[in-house]
């Protein structure tokens, strides 16, 4: 089952448990999957993951937002909707993981120092797609050549 007919699905489900929240989010990420259909780039499973890693974090930026704005009512909405959608990505690794991999990465590219940070975070991003925020990934490797 592709990640449309899951959606769908969860779509159906949620508009027969009247589960106005839910469905809000679902409808958010089947908007995202048409537009990726329209787009040059296609609908791809890897396309499809950073739409949907770039929703979740627009949503907690939002609810930050709304959370120093004594909104918590507003940021729960938003938190809620980044958790359902979280929950159609692949199971994130853990920053021990993350750590040993981009070890592997950077033995096997030969570099020394944080010169070629470019050169690694091109070679880590592509490898862990999906699998890790580019954020930790940035921070990690960023330790990891300075030692």
């Amino acid at each position: 089952m592709t990640l449309e007919e899951q959606i769908n699905a969860d779509i159906k489900t949620a508009m027969l448990a009247r589960d106005q929240a839910r469905l809000e989010a679902l409808r958010g990420i089947k908007s995202a999957i048409l537009l990726l259909k329209t787009s040059p780039e296609g609908l791809s499973p890897e396309t499809e993951v950073k739409a949907m890693q770039k929703m979740v974090k627009q949503r907690k930026e939002t609810a930050d937002i709304y959370k120093t704005q004594n909104r918590s009512d507003l940021a729960e909405v938003e938190t809620f909707q980044a958790a359902v959608i979280e929950g159609y990505l692949p199971k994130q690794i853990s920053e021990d993981e993350l750590r040993a991999e981009l070890v592997k990465i950077i033995a096997a590219a030969g570099v020394t120092g944080p010169g070629d940070m470019g050169k690694i975070m091109g070679l880590a991003n592509k490898q862990l797609a999906g699998k890790a925020e580019g954020k930790m990934i940035s921070i990690l490797v960023k330790e990891l050549l300075t030692k």
